[in-house]
């Protein structure tokens, strides 16, 4: 029985001493519309922990009593963490919002007036304050080639050429 026991609680317990920070971003180029069409894919405990500590407040993501409230700190936030440059020149994100699906949240932004990439560079350091192991998978595509990096806290830089 001791043995069972040890069987099943010891995957328990490693889990419990050491959580899995990831999050995904991609950036993909929709050339017809000169943008950048940016999803960030964020575990929602995560998120709503580095915002309430960030922003001294108490809320819930997944059912927000003041949803443009959290849209906001998710949009200022986001902009602090997440920048990116196209050709070498720095450029402005639109947020356009978010959506939770099941352990995670979605957010949403879009860059306009980019007509062509050949080489895309950002700095990428959600989460790394809340998270000593935070780690990014990001995905860049662009006239349909995509490529895909990983960055760990404390790098934050990631870069591609098209």
């Amino acid at each position: 029985m001791g043995l069972l026991l040890c069987k099943w609680f010891l995957p328990l317990w490693i889990s419990a001493v050491h959580p899995f920070y990831l999050s995904v971003t991609e950036i993909r180029h929709n050339a017809p519309r000169k943008t950048l069409e940016i999803s960030c894919r964020i575990f929602s405990d995560d998120l709503e922990n580095a915002l309430k500590k960030h922003y001294n407040t108490s809320f819930d993501i997944i059912k927000p009593q003041n949803r443009p409230a959290v849209d906001s700190m998710i949009a200022q936030y986001i902009g602090r963490h997440l920048q990116i440059r196209a050709d070498g020149k720095p450029l402005s994100l639109r947020y356009l919002g978010y959506r939770i699906e099941e352990d995670a949240t979605w957010c949403f932004l879009e860059i306009t007036g980019v007509p062509d990439i050949k080489k895309l560079d950002l700095r990428n350091d959600i989460l790394y304050k809340e998270h000593a192991t935070q780690s990014h998978m990001i995905h860049a595509i662009v006239n349909n080639k995509r490529q895909s990096t990983k960055i760990d806290n404390p790098n934050a830089a990631a870069g591609f050429s098209f």
